[in-house]
């Protein structure tokens, strides 16, 4: 039997090119994703990382009856590098210059094949990706794209069930709106749009929707299941071993229907309705061709944008659970020096004292993500997180960087903190302090109602570019209220998203810069956008940090900060102990003290 990861990985490929000779298939598409489109999705439909070893939660793979590669983003450039040293795979960096495309790819490496036909699961792909694919093929040697064939069901043995997480309540105390008041203003958005019906296939819009949680995809509190929604009815789609009676009788009551999860098919085949509002970016291939209507009404759902914005009971709900968060956080960082100079803490025992922490808080239900512990070097790897064989024991000096969060239920956090564990280089003094400035600058922006994201990146990159550095991932990105750590539409980030950022919206501030085989710095806070003003120019509006938690002044060159941010961190410092000093006893007070200090 194999037992290292290059002859697991091998055998996979065998066996699935073994399927594919026999289908006629010269290539083989693995994307990220799953029925539902998730970023981060059920083990089940793991079926990249089941055929390359890659566990990032982006990337997609490519097999050929010869060859193998694996297309993923900057955030994994390097771990994906190690992960796939072992196999055949070829790691290809998207967004780099003289990276092919897929289909530049295969068309150049089935050139000389007989066979032209190459597959996806169109159950697991956005229709809107997969009809672009299509093009791309034909136009790179006339490619053709099946979509009707899934190898896994055939090579993966072991493959995972469906999870069965029993589905919960979430508290209109929480959610500050009930399902009806939601589905009301759903049904009036589609009027607007003259839909006749909707098919939400995001699970965090369905949770959001109908005011459910669950536990079916790893750190994110949702649950698998399809919810169609026409003005006089709505559907869930859901394995009814799922619902417990409280959830039956719940739903009932919001007027909502259910079918089991696998009749989504056959009920879009049987719709009724002249047309249906339908995300094709959001729908996977299969079930956006079910549909027979007379139009597709093709455009983002009206739900991620409501979700987006957080009403006032949701706002207040992150304000109490960043103070707990950030008492966790106190409590970790005011004994971590002491635990360091002993040489027992580890990466892997810092995410471990996180998790515990955090959960000894009142109303906590998960963390938000796994906690990325990255020490040193480690630090460079943007989405770095420890395992047992990469586990390192923390030493007093050098660098850390603790990126992590927690869901509470009334409210999700996520935090980064780079800190020092000693002696720090002049580089790392000059690099931490060009991430403290691009994140101080985002934070006091203020800026127009309705400016996009894409236009506000720049302000947390400027003194970085100076300097000739930059980073490759998003700047910020939205954050569900005890729903998932990365929510839309709206984004911070250099490449172009048009959706406007509005009062209500969260949003993170983590600006960063890493340097391969050296380290990593990152800051980052949840913000909260709020209004500032009303000119004869028009609205804006300006963010309020929810994340209650000191940034560790030790690794900052003061020479390089202006009076400007020193007064800001100075006020930031000073709002973090009065909220947080009231929680702690006496020693973590005390150490809090200290660490928010006036520096300027």
């Amino acid at each position: 039997m194999p037992d290292t990861t290059k002859e697991i990985i091998a055998a996979r490929l065998a066996a699935l090119r073994e399927v594919m000779r026999r289908e006629r298939l010269a290539a083989f598409i693995f994307p990220s994703t799953d029925p539902h489109c998730g970023e981060y999705v059920p083990d089940r439909w793991k079926g990249r990382e089941f055929v390359s070893g890659f566990d990032g939660s982006a990337g997609t793979a490519v097999v050929t009856l010869n060859e193998a590669a694996l297309w993923t983003d900057s955030r994994y450039f390097l771990a994906a590098g190690e992960q796939l040293a072992d196999t055949e795979f070829v790691l290809m960096k998207e967004r780099v210059e003289g990276t092919p495309s897929i289909a530049e790819w295969l068309g150049r490496k089935l050139a000389a094949s007989d066979m032209t036909e190459v597959g996806i699961d169109g159950m697991t792909c956005p229709a809107a990706e997969v009809e672009a694919l299509k093009s791309e093929l034909r136009a790179n040697g006339g490619l053709t794209l099946r979509t009707n064939f899934d190898p896994l069901g055939i090579v993966w043995k072991d493959r995972p069930e469906a999870p069965l997480y029993p589905i919960e309540l979430h508290p209109v105390e929480y959610a500050g709106e009930d399902c009806a008041s939601k589905l009301a203003r759903v049904r009036a958005a589609m009027r607007d749009c003259h839909a006749e019906g909707m098919l939400v296939s995001s699970l965090d819009d369905i949770a959001w929707t109908l005011n459910l949680r669950g536990y079916d995809v790893h750190c994110n509190p949702v649950f698998v299941s399809y919810l169609l929604i026409t003005h006089t009815s709505a559907t869930l789609f859901v394995d009814s071993r799922k619902i417990t009676p409280a959830v039956a009788d719940y739903l009932d009551a919001c007027g909502v229907a259910r079918r089991e999860y696998g009749d989504i098919a056959a009920a879009l085949k049987a719709y009724g309705e002249y047309n249906i509002l339908m995300d094709s970016s959001l729908t996977s291939h299969t079930l956006y061709n079910s549909v027979r209507v007379c139009e597709r009404v093709d455009k983002a759902l009206p739900v991620a944008a409501m979700k987006a914005v957080k009403n006032a009971v949701e706002a207040e709900g992150f304000r109490r659970a960043m103070v707990r968060d950030g008492v966790a956080m106190v409590k970790f960082l005011c004994r971590l020096q002491d635990e360091v100079r002993q040489g027992t803490l580890t990466e892997l025992g810092v995410c471990r004292r996180l998790e515990e922490l955090r959960a000894g808080q009142p109303l906590f239900r998960d963390i938000s993500f796994d906690t990325i512990a990255a020490y040193n070097a480690h630090g460079a790897i943007v989405h770095y997180e420890p395992t047992p064989a990469t586990d390192v024991t923390l030493e007093p000096h050098g660098l850390l960087l603790i990126d992590s969060g927690a869901h509470y239920l009334d409210g999700t956090t996520d935090i980064t903190r780079t800190v020092a564990l000693g002696p720090v280089s002049e580089e790392q003094r000059r690099v931490y302090t060009l991430v403290l400035k691009g994140h101080i600058a985002l934070s006091m922006l203020k800026f127009p109602y309705g400016a996009a994201g894409t236009q506000l990146d720049a302000v947390a990159r400027a003194a970085m570019w100076r300097e000739g550095m930059n980073f490759m991932h998003g700047t910020g990105h939205g954050v569900g209220s005890c729903l998932n750590v990365h929510e839309g539409p709206h984004q911070i980030r250099m490449e172009w998203r048009p959706a406007p950022m509005l009062p209500g919206m969260t949003v993170t501030d983590e600006p960063g810069l890493y340097l391969a085989g050296r380290f990593g710095v990152r800051i980052e806070n949840t913000l909260l956008t709020v209004p500032y003003m009303e000119t004869e120019f028009g609205r804006f509006l300006q963010f309020e940090p929810l994340t209650l938690c000191p940034i560790d002044t030790a690794p900052i060159d003061l020479t390089m900060l202006t009076d400007v941010e020193k007064q800001w961190l100075d006020d930031y410092h000073a709002r973090v102990f009065d909220i947080l000093s009231p929680h702690l006893d006496s020693e973590e007070a005390a150490w809090l003290r200290g660490a928010t200090g006036k520096i300027g």
